[in-house]
């Protein structure tokens, strides 16, 4: 298993290999963040990285968005591109060590770049940095990709086996309208934290 380290992401960044990044909102997420109406929201993107998502939240009014992420780069690239988003919402660290608490956590190709092992604490995690009533919401890959480096694909069944003791499974479902080189191999999550 390769050691995805401060320095394996730093270097991804600053090399350009971030095969990953669309390089604009992803479609399924713009959809969802459209039918938003509380602007006040506390919201939480881990794993960021260029981070799309935060900056068209940001741009449409929604001020309390929070980046968190390994890569130094990733977040000094929102910065360029949003010079007004607040410092202190960029955070560089790694996201088992994030305190806080979120109404709103957003994941979009996150937990399919932490080792797989990882993916039981990952939701263990996102249980404690939610409020009451909160949600996680996103899009985690249905289907077999790489074993050894990032992206780790995997199943619905295995991922209802790590949420369902903390969360309502309210969406977990193929995605409609993802983006074209991701089609038919999305599911398209929406999940109430347990009270």
């Amino acid at each position: 298993m390769l050691n995805l380290s401060e320095d394996f992401w730093e270097n991804k960044y600053q090399k350009n290999k971030i095969g990953w990044d669309l390089g604009i909102i992803s479609p399924p997420l713009k959809t969802y963040f459209n039918q938003l109406t509380n602007k006040n929201l506390k919201i939480l993107i881990p794993g960021g990285g260029n981070s799309y998502e935060a900056e068209y939240l940001f741009n449409n009014g929604f001020k309390n968005v929070f980046v968190v992420d390994l890569a130094k780069s990733a977040l000094d690239n929102i910065k360029k591109r949003v010079s007004n988003f607040p410092e202190h919402q960029l955070i560089h660290a790694d996201f088992f060590d994030l305190e806080g608490d979120f109404d709103l956590i957003v994941e979009q190709t996150f937990f399919c770049a932490i080792n797989p092992e990882l993916r039981q604490k990952y939701a263990n995690k996102m249980n404690s940095l939610l409020n009451k009533k909160g949600k996680l919401v996103g899009l985690l890959f249905d289907a077999k990709l790489n074993e050894d480096h990032p992206p780790f694909g995997g199943k619905k069944e295995e991922y209802l086996s790590y949420f369902k003791s903390y969360f309502s499974i309210e969406i977990m479902e193929k995605c409609y309208n993802s983006y074209h080189n991701r089609q038919e191999m999305e599911l398209f999550v929406k999940l109430m934290k347990l009270p």
